[in-house]
């Protein structure tokens, strides 16, 4: 997995919306210095993992459903990109060449290794604890 843009422009979103209080998405877009062509597509999918609701209207905007001390950059990152993974070979239905008699070579069992230590460093701490 690398931390594409799109992950990045979410922390950001949250991060803005961390003050507390709907915000409108072009206070969040000023505040963070995101495009605005990534902003419904972020704030969608963050609605759809129940970070964030939506509200309506000429007082309408986004603000957190979920508090920040039970929010981790995993959760963002997970609403954002399902294959968070550190390389191709770890996902599911992926075909590699250099798998012998059904039994992954010694590079998977190392990103296998190296990906559980990321999972658990992105979940070990809560946005209230780094924000």
């Amino acid at each position: 997995m690398l931390l594409t843009r799109e992950c990045d422009y979410a922390l950001r979103t949250v991060r803005a919306l961390a003050q507390g209080g709907r915000q409108s998405v072009g206070s969040i877009c000023r505040e963070e210095h995101l495009p605005h062509q990534y902003a419904y597509k972020i704030l969608k999918k963050l609605e759809h993992a129940q970070i964030v609701r939506s509200f309506r209207g000429i007082h309408g905007g986004y603000e957190l459903c979920r508090p920040l001390d039970r929010l981790t950059i995993y959760d963002v990152l997970a609403a954002i990109d399902d294959s968070l993974f550190i390389n191709e070979c770890l996902e599911e239905d992926y075909r590699c060449p250099n798998n012998l008699h059904h039994r992954p070579c010694r590079l998977h069992e190392e990103f296998h290794r190296l990906q559980a230590m990321l999972v658990e460093g992105l979940r070990e701490k809560t946005l209230d604890q780094i924000l």
